[in-house]
C-alpha cells in the first residue's frame, strides 16, 4: 500500500517533465523550496540542482536490507527510515552491469563495494579519462579515474565512478566532439571553486559537447563527470517530480542538513 501511495503521490512528475515555474505575482505556496531550478543553455532546456555544503550532505544508496540494488527511486524511499534526514534530491549516479550494480569505484557510508576500474574497452564509460565524483565532510571533489588512483589514500565516505569526464582542469574531455550526433537526455555533476556541487539533467536529448559546454561555460566547474544517459532521472520532492520507468543503478541522494555546517568556505 505505501508503494502505491507514493507512486499516486508523484503521478504528476512521473512522466519526467520538470514542474512549471509559478506565474509573475502567483500566491506563494507552503511547498519547501527546490534546490532545483529550470535553465536554458544554447536553446537547450535543463534543470540544474545545487548541492551546498553548507545546507547538504550527500550519501549513496545501492540496495537496501534485501541485498537487491533500488534499481529506482521508489523502492528507495520506501526503504528510508522514518527519520532520516529530508532529501533535497537525488539522481542517478554511475554506470552499472544488468543487475544495477556498479562497474567501477563505488563507496557507500565509508565501504567500498567496488574497486576502481582502470581497464579499456568500449563504451561511454571506458572514452578516457573517466572519472570518480567523491567526498568526506562536506568536501566534494570530482578527479579523473588516474588522478584519483595516484592522489586519493584515504577511503572517502561515499564515491561513485562514471565516464567521460565532460571537464577536466576547465578544458572539456578531448575526444567529446563539439555537437555530436548522439542525442540522449543525459545528466552530469560538477564541483565548482566554493565547493558546490552541481547537477545538471537534461529536458530534452542533448550532445555530449553541449553538456560538457553547460558545466565549463555557465556553471564554471573546473572539473564535471558525465553520470549517464538515456536513463537519467531526477527526484525532486519539493516539485514533486519523481522520474520513473527506466530502471537504475546507483543513486546519490543529496540531504538537508538539519543544522547548517559553519565551518566549511
Amino acid at each position: 500500500m505505501r508503494r502505491v501511495a507514493l507512486l499516486a503521490a508523484f503521478a504528476l512528475a512521473a512522466c519526467g517533465t520538470a514542474a512549471e515555474e509559478p506565474e509573475p505575482g502567483a500566491k506563494a505556496s507552503a511547498q519547501p523550496a527546490s534546490a532545483c531550478r529550470s535553465v536554458t543553455f544554447e536553446d537547450a532546456r535543463f534543470t540544474h540542482c545545487v548541492a551546498d555544503p553548507k545546507q547538504h550532505a550527500i550519501t549513496m544508496a545501492l540496495g537496501g536490507s534485501r541485498g537487491q540494488a533500488y534499481r529506482g527511486f521508489v523502492d528507495y524511499a520506501l526503504d528510508r527510515p522514518s527519520d532520516s534526514a529530508p532529501v533535497a534530491f537525488a539522481m542517478n549516479a554511475g554506470m552499472f552491469d544488468n543487475a544495477g550494480k556498479p562497474i567501477g569505484y563505488y563507496v557507500e557510508g565509508g565501504k567500498r563495494l567496488q574497486e576502481l576500474n582502470r581497464a579499456k574497452g568500449l563504451g561511454n564509460f571506458h572514452l578516457l579519462p573517466n572519472g570518480v565524483f567523491y567526498g568526506t565532510d562536506g568536501k566534494w571533489e570530482i578527479r579523473t579515474a588516474e588522478d584519483f588512483y595516484e592522489s586519493v589514500k584515504d577511503r572517502p565516505a561515499f564515491g561513485t565512478q562514471s565516464g567521460p569526464m565532460l571537464v577536466i582542469g576547465g578544458e572539456l574531455h578531448p575526444k567529446i566532439d563539439e555537437d555530436g550526433p548522439s542525442r540522449f537526455v543525459r545528466n552530469g555533476v560538477g564541483v565548482d571553486g566554493e565547493g558546490r556541487a552541481h547537477f545538471v539533467i537534461s529536458e530534452q536529448p542533448v550532445s555530449f559537447g553541449k553538456l560538457a559546454r553547460l558545466f565549463r561555460d555557465d556553471l564554471a566547474t573546473p572539473n564535471a563527470l558525465y553520470l549517464d544517459g538515456s536513463v537519467s532521472a531526477l527526484w525532486d520532492p519539493a516539485r514533486e517530480r519523481m522520474d520513473t520507468g527506466a530502471l537504475l543503478g546507483p543513486l546519490v541522494v543529496v540531504e538537508k542538513r538539519q543544522t547548517p555546517r559553519k565551518d566549511t568556505p
